[in-house]
């Protein structure tokens, strides 16, 4: 009579620990999946691949775990109970990926407005879109060529300066930079640096034949500008450089350059949360820190740009002067990937500021009122690039184009042809003051 209560309770514990070893199997079988996942990406393993790694990582966790729970509670099958377990745990891991991991974004590109597209096949092997607004009149040496903002967020099409440009005699060219608008994809996003920015602005040079450029340079467009002012001075005649990004952005990395999420309305910030709330988006972002390769397999370029320029549209009013308005511009056709490897690789340049000290090249800047990037950034162009010009745009933001159209085009337009400038440049180290005309 006193063996069989030793006997039960000496077998309760080990049901008990086995029953719990199998729950703890259950849900180490996850995690041993996106670990496997993303060392198969990091090995470079193909997207199928890894995805094989991650189920056979889940089920020989949860199947190896739930035998040492079947051996621990003594259980006759136990090897049938692991095999079992380890189903289980792959079709519901292979479940979870497909709904929560592969499955596409649902989000329809944006229609392109017709625009008169023409290509370049460079000798940097990139294939560019862009328009050709030709100069009316006496034709200028030097044509103008437009570098747009982001990285990798292109305008729509020839504007209003392009125009005004040309009425003036200007050969206009603007293009969409590699990776982003109507040009060349890159399968593998790694390719997007500024070097290979700067190489494609010195193939278009040689390509339409012009011994030096005018540089137009909006935003990140300004530091590309700057890039290859620095390594291609002898070819450039004059900058303009409107709410210009960092000049040399690894010095800005630590205290920001200043964000347009900073200034976002309640009503952006839920909208840009409900568009980046997605699982898909949680996996892309480990990927993108092992194989930013493996991360454009799992979302192509059609999907991402079109989340990225939905993304741009909520939140573009933000960096004007008046966040609550909306901001109606042209739609283009983003590049989420030139903007990250691009904006990434930006970090790790020389320094452009000791070759540009030494250069001699008309410049002006300009700056909006209510720009939200800081006013160092600005004033560092105008102290490092010798006799340049600086000018504070009032009642405009980072977007001074759209914001005040005529006083853009008449500022630029002045500088470009020698006449006096209706904006007064400040010369001081503080912030200006509201700008005030002549």
């Amino acid at each position: 009579m006193t063996s069989t209560p030793t006997f039960m309770t000496a077998s309760l514990p080990r049901r008990f620990g086995g029953g719990a070893l199998l729950c703890v199997g259950a849900l180490l079988a996850p995690f041993a999946a996106i670990v496997a996942f993303l060392l198969a990406a990091a090995a470079d393993v193909p997207l199928t691949g890894c995805s094989v790694a991650a189920l056979a990582a889940a089920a020989a966790v949860s199947g190896g775990v739930a035998y040492l729970g079947g051996w621990l509670a003594r259980l006759r099958r136990r090897g049938v109970v692991a095999i079992a377990v380890a189903a289980v745990m792959t079709v519901v891991t292979t479940v979870a990926g497909a709904l929560l991991v592969f499955r596409p974004l649902g989000i329809d590109p944006t229609p392109l407005p017709a625009q008169d597209t023409r290509y370049w096949q460079l000798s940097t092997g990139s294939r560019i879109a862009y328009t050709f607004t030709p100069g009316q009149g006496r034709r200028r040496p030097d044509p103008v060529v437009r570098l747009h903002g982001g990285p990798g967020t292109p305008g729509a099409g020839p504007d209003d300066l392009d125009r005004a440009l040309s009425a003036l005699g200007f050969d206009v060219y603007t293009y969409d930079q590699l990776g982003s608008g109507r040009s060349q994809r890159l399968t593998d996003p790694t390719g997007y640096t500024v070097v290979r920015q700067v190489a494609d602005l010195e193939a278009i040079r040689a390509r339409i034949g012009a011994n030096r450029l005018i540089l137009a340079g909006s935003s990140w467009g300004a530091t590309l500008a700057a890039a290859y002012l620095a390594a291609h001075p002898g070819r450039v005649s004059h900058t303009v450089l409107t709410s210009p990004g960092a000049l040399w952005p690894k010095e800005w990395e630590e205290s920001g350059e200043g964000e347009i999420w900073d200034r976002l309305t309640p009503a952006q910030r839920k909208s840009m949360d409900e568009l980046e709330n997605r699982p898909q988006l949680v996996a892309w972002s480990f990927l993108m820190a092992v194989n930013p390769r493996a991360a454009h397999d799992l979302l192509p370029d059609r999907d991402v740009d079109a989340l990225f320029d939905k993304l741009l549209a909520s939140v573009g009013s933000a960096a004007t002067c008046h966040p609550d308005r909306p901001l109606n511009e042209a739609a283009s056709r983003s590049g989420f990937y030139s903007n990250q490897m691009t904006a990434e690789d930006a970090l790790k340049v020389p320094d452009p500021r000791p070759a540009l000290r030494r250069i001699n090249v008309p410049t002006l800047i300009l700056r909006g009122q209510c720009e939200y990037k800081n006013w160092e950034i600005a004033r560092e162009y105008r102290d490092v690039i010798p006799g340049a010009k600086l000018v504070q745009v009032p009642d405009a933001g980072h977007v001074i184009d759209a914001e005040q159209p005529e006083l853009y085009r008449s500022t630029v337009t002045a500088f470009l042809t020698g006449r006096p400038l209706p904006l007064k440049p400040h010369t001081g180290q503080a912030p200006p003051t509201p700008a005030a005309r002549r």
